[in-house]
């Protein structure tokens, strides 16, 4: 390989039965709908040991108050608090990153900033941060929030909660805490903090954090949008996006244009990794393979169908996908978009489009022997569609458990991944820069000269 300067990249984001709707209702399923941290805490291992890059937990946060006979048709993903679960699996791993999901529009900059600080102590400098902003109308009700966000308004507020908690973080000096002068009984030189004085559109704070800075300067920031203000929010915050595409020349547009746009930003196109979604199901053979994925998508449930918040179950399976008015502030735009563009261009029915797209959730789907797998892999790689994948199985367990036992070791042998990891921080296996303090180069005002406010820009 040519590009030896780049590595690809292996994140694994795991659902309790899988992400494929039919996966709690396979044979090789036995599991029930409580939270069970030693299904976890093995699965992070796993990943671990295959060198994975990180382990990712999503939150799905709040749920509807209606309960019918059709909703109790899927199954509940009720998970652990992604904090509180990531504190155990840090616990029982040392070089995976952590990556915790934090919706915006549900939390405070500083209670966030917070609890980074310290998932990154806790685990050695590998904790990363999703920043998502979806707003459901359920998940608003459960918080007691009446007035709607447009999706600009919600990105514009994304940012500027980010900005927000790394004023926070940056409010100690990296080395604040570590040479406490005993003799003089001074704990620490106050010249170290540097108060927040921050006035925004959407938040304030005033002070300083109250743990120190993170290990690794800021967590490693996450993102996932294909709308255009996503795009811009990627290439303005993002140190890693979540993406989907379901065609090698839909990837490399999008992680042309995403890339394309760091620069009026001052941020280098490696400072960013782009990792589409990818469900995989794997086997000895291309037959066995395919063997597998059919007898999940023979379980798929086609009652009660929805379609970008818009209910479809009294239209036929097998006829076409009706005209569906597109809502400029809906949740998940660019998923959206993608969805109707399949189906008009491709003619598909809502049954095709349903087995074709929705099972995966819009990602790539792979299903064939460990070279159709590592084939796919290395193409979108080399040829830039992605710096790397965000590994969605569709069930579980055996579904990851092949994936690490069959198709890394073949990534490893065509040398496109570790086999070992080369640093102890999530950043510094990740290839991205840590953040300097900007203002450990500022001489501090004089105690009775108060700092200025820091605006949000």
């Amino acid at each position: 390989m040519s590009e030896n300067k780049r590595q690809l990249v292996l994140n694994v984001f795991l659902q309790r039965f899988g992400h494929h709707p039919a996966a709690w209702r396979h044979p090789s399923s036995t599991d029930n709908g409580r939270p069970d941290v030693a299904w976890y805490l093995e699965a992070a291992k796993l990943a671990e040991a295959a060198k994975f890059d990180t382990f990712f937990l999503a939150d799905f946060i709040g749920r509807s108050g209606t309960v019918t006979p059709d909703t109790g048709r899927s199954p509940v993903n009720y998970q652990f608090e992604p904090f509180t679960l990531l504190s155990a699996v840090a616990a029982v791993t040392e070089r995976i990153g952590l990556v915790a999901t934090v919706n915006t529009n549900y939390e405070h900059p500083y209670h966030v900033a917070r609890k980074f600080t310290s998932l990154d102590h806790l685990s050695g400098g590998r904790a990363g941060w999703n920043v998502v902003s979806s707003f459901g109308e359920h998940t608003a009700a459960n918080f007691g929030i009446e007035e709607p966000r447009s999706h600009e308004e919600r990105y514009e507020r994304a940012a500027e909660f980010v900005e927000l908690s790394k004023a926070l973080w940056d409010s100690w000096d990296d080395d604040a805490f570590d040479h406490p002068d005993r003799a003089a009984g001074q704990f620490y030189d106050p010249r170290s903090g540097h108060p927040v004085h921050f006035k925004g559109k959407y938040f304030s704070s005033e002070g300083l954090l109250d743990y120190p800075r993170p290990v690794q300067g800021y967590p490693v920031f996450v993102q996932a949008g294909n709308s255009e203000t996503g795009r811009e929010f990627a290439a303005r915050v993002a140190e890693m996006t979540y993406c989907s595409a379901t065609s090698l020349g839909v990837a490399q547009a999008y992680y042309a244009d995403v890339k394309s746009r760091m620069a009026k930003y001052g941020r280098h196109e490696d400072q960013l990794k782009i990792t589409p979604g990818l469900s995989v199901v794997v086997a000895e053979s291309d037959q066995e393979a395919q063997d597998r994925f059919g007898e999940l998508q023979a379980l798929v449930d086609f009652s009660n169908l929805e379609f970008g918040g818009f209910d479809l179950s009294g239209y036929p399976l097998d006829g076409p996908l009706p005209d569906l008015p597109y809502e400029a502030g809906a949740n998940g735009k660019g998923r959206f978009q993608q969805q109707l563009e399949l189906a008009r261009r491709e003619n598909l029915s809502i049954r095709q489009l349903v087995l074709r797209f929705r099972v995966a959730r819009g990602h790539l789907q792979a299903v064939g022997s460990v070279k159709t797998v590592a084939d796919l892999i290395e193409q979108w790689f080399v040829e830039r569609g992605a710096d790397g994948f965000n590994v969605v199985p569709p069930y579980l367990p055996q579904g990851f458990a092949d994936f690490t036992r069959l198709v890394v070791p073949e990534l490893q042998r065509r040398g496109l991944f570790r086999t070992e990891y080369a640093a102890k921080t999530y950043r510094e296996n990740l290839g991205l820069d840590r953040p300097a303090n900007p203002n450990a180069a500022l001489t501090p005002a004089p105690a009775s000269a108060p700092a200025p406010a820091r605006k949000a820009a």
